[in-house]
């Protein structure tokens, strides 16, 4: 790895932890600089959780009150998504690595989707809820959820953040930072099997963590302050740019279009 390339991780990974904080979304933007470092998909997806971990964690500062408030009611929650996380995280380890390298324009395709809809579809799923005989039936949602999280994750946080508030921590702030314990907790657990499995490229996630890290502490004092809806489509507008990049790339990889 170059000084260049050093630098690039560094900054990425700034902008990223920031934004994260903020709006979330950060994947859209570091794991694209990860593999343009030379990384295969699996490995920059892998080093990608553990460099984006700081990020998560540092959001979590700035609501120690809440946290405190939430107290014991968060382990069930914990429980399920920890078990999610794991088996999503097996999915990326054990398979041939070219089925993730196929998936990625669907799983960009996918995360765009949740940060477009993301307000919708945390609304529609809180006024279906109403009507549910019992909230455990998020639970299963929730594991499955963490798969996907444990496996890529990118958009997975709106979802977090709506089946928090339907079990039933209705104050948004409180269900931010359920959102942002169950992503930290998951991510540290998916760092666990990737780094046993030799997934990790330790180079890259330490230059690109000491970015998160700072950009995170940054992002969460300004989380209070800024209005997440307008950066959020920025998010969206990239993943727009991404999706056709990497359905060029796989399904048509003529010059110019290879990643």
């Amino acid at each position: 790895m170059t000084m260049q390339e050093v630098a690039i991780l560094i900054g990425v990974g700034l902008f990223g932890g920031a934004w994260n904080s903020v709006a979330g979304g950060a994947t859209l933007f570091t794991f694209p600089a990860l593999m343009a470092t030379g990384l295969p998909p699996v490995v920059a997806n892998a080093t990608n959780v553990l460099a984006l971990m700081p990020a998560n964690a540092f959001a979590l500062l700035p609501f120690r009150a809440e946290l405190r408030a939430v107290g014991t009611r968060a382990m069930p929650l914990l429980a399920v998504s920890g078990a999610g996380a794991v088996t999503g995280a097996l999915l990326l380890l054990f398979p041939d690595p070219a089925v993730f390298e196929a998936l990625i324009p669907w799983l960009v395709l996918l995360a765009t989707l949740l940060f477009a809809s993301a307000d919708r579809l945390r609304l529609w799923l809180l006024a279906q809820s109403q009507g549910w005989t019992g909230k455990n039936a998020t639970y299963p949602a929730l594991f499955v959820g963490s798969i996907y999280g444990g496996y890529f994750g990118a958009g997975l946080g709106f979802l977090l953040l709506a089946l928090a508030q339907i079990i039933g921590f209705r104050d948004f702030h409180t269900a931010n930072v359920i959102k942002n314990l169950l992503s930290t907790v998951f991510m540290i657990l998916s760092v666990v099997v990737f780094s046993a499995g030799g997934l990790v490229a330790w180079p890259e996630a330490l230059a690109m963590m000491f970015g998160t890290s700072l950009g995170g502490l940054v992002g969460a004092k300004a989380a209070r302050f800024l209005d997440p809806d307008g950066l959020r489509w920025i998010v969206v507008g990239l993943g727009v740019i991404l999706c056709l990049y990497y359905f060029a790339a796989t399904y048509w990889p003529v010059a110019g279009w290879t990643r």
